[in-house]
């Protein structure tokens, strides 16, 4: 995200990020560094969205899940989707493993039952996302309840889809689509009252 645009940017590189895996895979050092460099942005953005944006506890978490990642890479199967998928579920994991030590909860929960289709890549409230930087939107998403503001990260942050998203939380995809729809919109409705609007990015978008 950061300067506007990062998960489009992202899943652009899937392609590069899927050889590069590949090639870690067979003991390529170097390419490993690109697939770091590819998905560390997204999976660090999407921790501290869980444990917050206070400290280091989010770097400090991300760390951990990545060598999780480079001790387990060889049982990893799949393309480069797939690896940000398999990332996002690692460090979700280590995320949670850190919010119980500190005896914290993630984002208060608020269950969503609809079945609702999820915005598509066209949709106002994730374009207006997309163009404010990475900390305002998690200033954003720290306001829904926990269902809706992970699905938000995991679409929006980390560049998954729905599907993917919803092996990552090990729910129904008509849950998460539904999560991540009334969250979009209601963080599309805060963006409007912010000034970012459908014909471009106000108050919050001044970053770009």
């Amino acid at each position: 995200m950061g300067q506007g645009g990062e998960p489009r940017r992202a899943r652009a590189h899937d392609e590069e990020l899927g050889r590069a895996v590949a090639a870690a895979q067979a003991g390529d050092e170097a390419a490993f560094a690109v697939a770091y460099r590819i998905v560390q942005p997204g999976l660090l953005g999407y921790v501290r969205g869980l444990v917050g944006t206070h400290g280091e506890a989010a770097e400090d978490v991300t760390a951990e899940a990545w060598l999780e990642i480079a001790r387990d890479l060889g049982r990893f199967r799949g393309d480069g989707p797939g690896f940000r998928g398999w990332t996002a579920t690692i460090a979700r994991h280590r995320a949670y493993d850190h919010l119980r030590r500190q005896k914290t909860r993630p984002r208060p929960s608020g269950l969503e039952q609809d079945m609702l289709e999820l915005p598509g890549p066209h949709s106002t409230s994730a374009a207006a996302l997309e163009a404010v930087s990475t900390e305002q939107v998690l200033a954003l998403v720290a306001t829904l309840p926990r269902e809706q503001a992970e699905a938000v990260l995991l679409r929006v942050v980390v560049g998954l889809d729905g599907p993917a998203a919803a092996r990552v939380l090990g729910k129904r995809p008509g849950a998460v689509r539904t999560a991540a729809h009334r969250g979009l919109r209601k963080l599309g409705e805060r963006l409007r009252l912010a000034g970012v609007t459908d014909e471009g990015p106000g108050a919050l978008g001044g970053s770009r």
